[in-house]
């Protein structure tokens, strides 16, 4: 794979108590450095008018006035720094690179995907939250579309947080579908089954809010039975994966067991739907909070594009997860299985 990065992103200070530092990056890396085909790309920072496409322009010009006086607490766990600003807009450059790479044909072994922080997707409109400041995937998509390259975009957000931001910046647009796999009840809060989009983007919003404790197979299960069918009628030219890596086992925030393995049948069934609508793909970091963890699972994304082939789920869905699959199917006229 390409991996678009920049030193500037280490720049981004959050302190040393606080789960999203530099050292990520760091550790993805180190992890990398032990396979082969990997490729670094540096990617120019986003324009400001870019980033405002999705934010409002007080938003912007707040967050940048808040880092030029030195940053500080934006809100309990968002934190900035004077550098954060140009941290910031090379992470939201570092995803647009990934989005237009892949529409420019990078595929196969040269997919791109974006390691960039802060990440980004539970970022809104006008504020930051939650660890970020500008929607990166966001920010990747609309600029594609606004460039004429895509008239149609699906992000799928398998971060074990629901991605509120990005859901609300598009939830009542046509063209892009955003889709979300994610623990019920965690922060923040949100990604129920009936949100689903309103306006024009009624049905363009699909949320699987599984029970803690979710593993390979329920992954598996919910993306083959709602996710692909919704996709494949929504036809998009291209698919962001916001790729956090928190809903593993080990990761020292969540109560999901998905297995690094996992990643590996959830990129394979990525490459399947993907194949089969014609899509492009790129990826953008979003979180991960275990350092061995997140190499593992960025590595093992990696290798599934480099040729591996991952194993099936050793076990079957819990049932409470196979009805919770059932209400999204109804939610979206996919039918009963």
């Amino acid at each position: 794979m390409q991996f678009g990065y920049s030193e500037t992103c280490l720049d981004h200070d959050t302190g040393p108590r606080h789960p999203e530092t530099a050292d990520r990056l760091r550790a993805i890396r180190r992890g990398l450095a032990k396979r082969h085909g990997v490729e670094y790309v540096d990617a120019p920072p986003a324009e400001k008018s870019t980033v405002a496409a999705v934010h409002d322009d007080s938003y912007v010009d707040e967050f940048h006035d808040f880092c030029s006086d030195g940053g500080g607490n934006w809100d309990p766990d968002t934190v900035a720094v004077e550098a954060s600003w140009d941290a910031a807009l090379t992470a939201a450059g570092l995803a647009e690179w990934a989005a237009r790479a892949a529409l420019d044909g990078d595929d196969g072994r040269d997919t791109p995907f974006s390691l960039g922080r802060p990440p980004g997707h539970h970022a809104v409109e006008d504020d930051a939250m939650g660890f970020c400041f500008f929607n990166n995937a966001a920010v990747a998509a609309q600029a594609v579309i606004d460039d004429g390259l895509a008239e149609r975009v699906a992000i799928f957000d398998w971060d074990v947080h629901h991605g509120n931001g990005t859901q609300d910046i598009f939830y009542d647009r046509g063209d892009v579908f955003y889709t979300s796999i994610h623990e019920d009840g965690l922060y923040p809060g949100t990604g129920e089954v009936e949100e689903t989009g309103e306006g024009d983007g009624e049905g363009s919003t699909l949320n699987v809010p599984l029970r803690a404790g979710a593993g390979d197979a329920d992954y598996v299960y919910s993306f083959d039975e709602a996710i692909a069918p919704a996709v494949e009628r929504f036809d998009p030219d291209l698919f962001i994966v916001s790729a956090g890596f928190d809903a593993h086992r080990h990761d020292p925030i969540s109560r999901m067991r998905v297995s690094t393995e996992g990643y590996a049948m959830l990129t394979e069934c990525v490459q399947d739907l993907c194949a089969a609508t014609d899509a492009a793909i790129a990826f953008v970091l979003e979180g991960g909070y275990g350092l061995d963890t997140l190499s593992e699972g960025v590595a093992t994304v990696h290798e599934t594009f480099d040729g591996r082939i991952a194993m099936d789920p050793d076990e079957d869905p819990d049932e409470k997860n196979v009805e919770l699959v059932d209400d999204v199917r109804a939610a979206h006229g996919l039918g009963a299985k």
